[in-house]
């Protein structure tokens, strides 16, 4: 309950900003309570990370609250900004708007609890003359420094003052006045009054006004601010920016910019740019809040220079013509490359719209097929480059990527497709020389998986993305991205175990796990065929513990599927061996690869998987008998006895059944499974009928089988006394016949021979023709045999040839038949692999 109170009264706060923009000031849970101080109900949100108090607000009788969106409250406080709550759920809001409507005395089915007229900031301003008095600003003088600071200073705390400073700055022209009171200070090398000019300066970008920043970042002033922010007073000396931008910094037009007004906002927010980052002190130093306006200022630029860009196909068109061209030489392609790059960084602050049109540009132009260009050169820097932007593309919109790849596939050989060019570079990014991060490599993997990803895939016209990117992936490019794992496990040890190959194989191991999770037919026939599983578990032998936990993990990816596909390639291929031999040599160590094995053997268990629960208990129960320290080896053994003696119960039951019942076999019969699905135990057993009937056939019936059938003779028995006074009064309309000397016993103990139904002709092996004769009757041997089943080129319906003399001259004690009830159905069932009773006759 607490924690569905948590959730529901969980808000983001925001305050809006001069640029009317609202700004994250924190997440936390929002509760009503009455608060002494403030003598009355009030709204306080506690931050959910520090506990600390983000918002205190009283609930006050005429402020107007406005419900937004179901999830979001909005009001303005008396010191003139504007408030938001946005909560994750519609409850808490409900809940928190009930509240305020209470103390207002509104009713909650309203929106807004007043009626609010709507004002200007100025007209705000003009109501409340006592409160907030114009700021009158002294005379722009070298003697009058130290005093225009503190005023500047003593504003930033009252967003009311800020607001009329920053007015009265713009109309009296104070920011040019300041400068050539700057250039004055420097020419006479007036330390003190530079100092305090720095610090004036720094109040005016804490104004966070726009329009300021327009007056001081115009070509005219820029540099000059710049060089008032050299006179840090906290700096021993002063440091050179100015000479930076001009000198050291170099613009490199690539392509002739024909634009005046592009290439002059490009040097703005180059130069603005390097103000914010390192010029101004860090945003933890002052407000967060305080700079949000000179950020903002950044974004528009780039934005604008974007859009500039775009809408001139005649640069962009020259840009891709020259970048792919064989010419073009390979200074002046890294220049076009890099430049692209900053272009495609700049687009990532677009809106979503205008960064699909954004991109939908640069894939008309061939951006992708420039990038395929750059990746078949041997410079380093420019495949970077190269792989940033084609991040970018992929992040932004995979099936676009994925619709190329498919595309290109059509007329190139697999070596020059994009996608086995990104993961060659992925598999090549180490670096022997140097023992840091295979970063490239894992922002390709990263890119990869994004490209696999099926939940970002999309139904096509004909099929869907997903069946024809994976099909095509697993086709051309699987082998590029296993070729390393391939060739450093054809040993029964990795054959390379440096650093850098172990990282690489990690990353590669990682994505085939999630292939493993989110791909099914694909990578599934791809496990089976090239062995992949037990080729991975050669890395459980790395010197390097994160490798073999990699190696580890994809195989519990696998059995984690609880696929009886996987397990009986498991079982086949004996691959719990490596898992075993790795527990083994990892001894008593308390360690990550320890409990993560523990963890496999632990889920085999809970799970049931019986055939991999069998497997292990059979195979390598005495390596792991002896862990202690555990229970699981010995509830996973205990598992494995229970499951065979029910296996051996139900096998006994059965057999039972069949000879105790043998008329009931074919009722039986139908609420069973089909017994084609045949379980391991009744294989074996029927094997074990098998050998029986191939020693038994030429021989005397021996004691085992007259044990066998001690049930089924005294059951025939009764049956005889009970029906004599009948079936001898039907012998002696019908007088019958008697099997000759040769015949033997036929009871069928083979599990594949035929059973006949009762319908069956009198030639079939269950007719009376091939019927018992019991021991002692004319024209029978004194101990019965058991005839060879039928082979199988022999008709079912044959019947063996009887000798004219085979005549009975006794009559008959008895006939048993089977009833005929049902047999039309029994005849289509599959009967139970069991021993079928040949009928009685004499």
């Amino acid at each position: 309950m607490a924690d569905n109170t948590s959730t529901r009264r969980r808000v983001k706060l925001y305050m809006l900003n001069e640029d009317r923009q609202w700004d994250d000031r924190g997440t936390g849970h929002v509760s009503s309570a009455y608060v002494e101080r403030l003598k009355g109900m009030a709204l306080l949100v506690r931050s959910e990370t520090d506990g600390s108090i983000l918002l205190e607000s009283k609930i006050q009788p005429d402020t107007a609250y406005q419900k937004q969106q179901e999830t979001l409250i909005v009001w303005s406080e008396a010191d003139n900004y504007d408030l938001a709550l946005s909560f994750q759920e519609k409850a808490g809001c409900d809940e928190i708007w009930e509240k305020i409507c209470q103390v207002q005395g509104k009713d909650p089915s309203v929106d807004i609890t007043q009626d609010v007229v709507e004002e200007s900031e100025d007209e705000r301003f003009d109501d409340m003359p006592d409160a907030a008095p114009p700021i009158e600003l002294p005379p722009c003088e070298l003697s009058k420094l130290e005093y225009i600071s503190e005023i500047f200073s003593s504003v930033l705390p009252s967003p009311i003052r800020r607001e009329k400073l920053s007015v009265a700055i713009e109309n009296e022209g104070y920011i040019k006045k300041l400068v050539e009171l700057f250039h004055i200070c420097e020419d006479l090398e007036n330390m003190e009054g530079l100092h305090h000019l720095f610090d004036i300066f720094k109040s005016i970008f804490l104004l966070n006004k726009n329009a300021l920043f327009e007056i001081m970042f115009s070509d005219e002033l820029i540099f000059d601010i710049v060089g008032v922010l050299e006179y840090d007073p906290s700096s021993p000396s002063p440091v050179k920016h100015r000479e930076y931008l001009k000198s050291t910094a170099k613009f490199k037009e690539v392509v002739p910019i024909t634009n005046q007004e592009l290439e002059n906002k490009i040097h703005q927010t180059y130069r603005v740019q390097y103000i914010q980052d390192v010029i101004l002190p860090t945003p933890s130093v002052v407000d967060d809040n305080m700079l949000s306006s000179l950020a903002s200022f950044v974004y528009f630029n780039k934005v604008e220079i974007v859009s500039m860009i775009q809408d001139d196909e005649k640069y962009l068109t020259t840009l891709f013509a020259q970048l792919t061209d064989d010419e073009t030489d390979d200074d002046h392609r890294r220049d076009l490359i890099l430049f692209l790059k900053e272009f495609c960084t700049f687009s990532q602050s677009l809106q979503p719209i205008s960064k699909e049109t954004f991109f939908k540009t640069l894939s008309n132009l061939g951006v992708l097929s420039a990038i395929e260009v750059i990746l078949g050169l041997d410079d380093a820097r420019m495949k970077t480059a190269a792989i940033d932007i084609f991040s970018y593309i992929v992040e932004f919109s995979p099936s676009m990527v994925r619709e190329f790849v498919l595309h290109e596939s059509q007329n190139q050989d697999d070596d020059e497709l994009l996608i086995n060019l990104v993961i060659e570079q992925m598999v090549n990014d180490a670096d022997p020389d140097c023992y840091l991060e295979l970063g490239g490599a894992m922002q390709l993997m990263t890119v990869i998986r994004l490209l696999l990803d099926p939940e970002n895939m999309m139904p096509t016209a004909n099929k869907t993305e997903k069946t024809e990117f994976l099909s095509f992936f697993y086709k051309h490019s699987m082998h590029v991205l296993t070729a390393p794992l391939f060739a450093n496990t054809v040993d029964e040890r990795p054959s390379k175990d440096d650093y850098q190959t172990a990282q690489l194989l990690g990353l590669i191991l990682e994505l085939l796990s999630f292939c493993v999770e989110h791909h099914t037919y694909h990578i599934k026939n791809y496990v089976i065929s090239k062995d992949l599983l037990g080729r991975v578990l050669v890395l459980l032998k790395s010197r390097h513990s994160f490798l073999a936990l990699c190696a580890l993990r994809f195989m519990r990816k696998i059995v984690g599927l609880k696929e009886e596909f996987y397990n009986r390639y498991i079982v086949k291929g004996n691959l719990f061996k490596p898992i075993v031999e790795a527990f083994v040599a990892n001894g008593d160590r308390y360690n990550l690869l320890n409990s993560a094995m523990i963890e496999l053997f632990e889920f085999v268990k809970a799970e049931d998987v019986k055939s991999l629960c069998s497997h292990i208990v059979e195979n390598f129960i005495k390596d792991l008998d002896g862990v202690k320290y555990v229970k699981t080896f010995e509830s996973l053994k205990l598992r494995y006895e229970q499951q065979q003696d029910r296996l051996k119960d139900r096998a006994n039951t059965e057999r039972f059944a069949v000879f105790s019942h043998p008329g009931s076999l074919g009722r039986m019969n139908r609420f069973r499974r089909d017994v084609r699905i045949m379980d391991e135990e009744e294989e074996m057993w029927f094997n074990e009928d098998e050998e029986m009937d191939d020693s038994e056939a030429h021989a005397p019936m021996s004691d085992i089988l007259r044990t066998k059938l001690d049930a089924d003779f005294d059951q025939i028995n009764r049956i005889l006394e009970n029906k004599k006074a009948k079936e001898q009064a039907e012998l002696r309309e019908s007088p019958p016949r008697l099997l000759n000397k040769t015949s033997t016993i036929n009871i069928n103990l083979r599990s594949g021979s035929p059973l006949s139904s009762p319908n069956s002709s009198p030639g079939s092996p269950g007719s009376p023709e091939n019927a018992y004769s019991p021991p002692g009757s004319p024209g029978s041997p004194n101990t019965p045999k058991i005839a060879p089943p039928p082979t199988p080129d022999c008709s079912p319906n044959s019947s063996p040839q009887l000798k004219p003399n085979a005549i009975a001259k006794k009559p008959l004690v008895g006939l048993v038949d089977y009833p005929d009830e049902d047999s039309d159905e029994e005849e289509d069932e599959t009967i139970l692999p069991s021993p079928k009773r040949a009928r009685l006759g004499t």
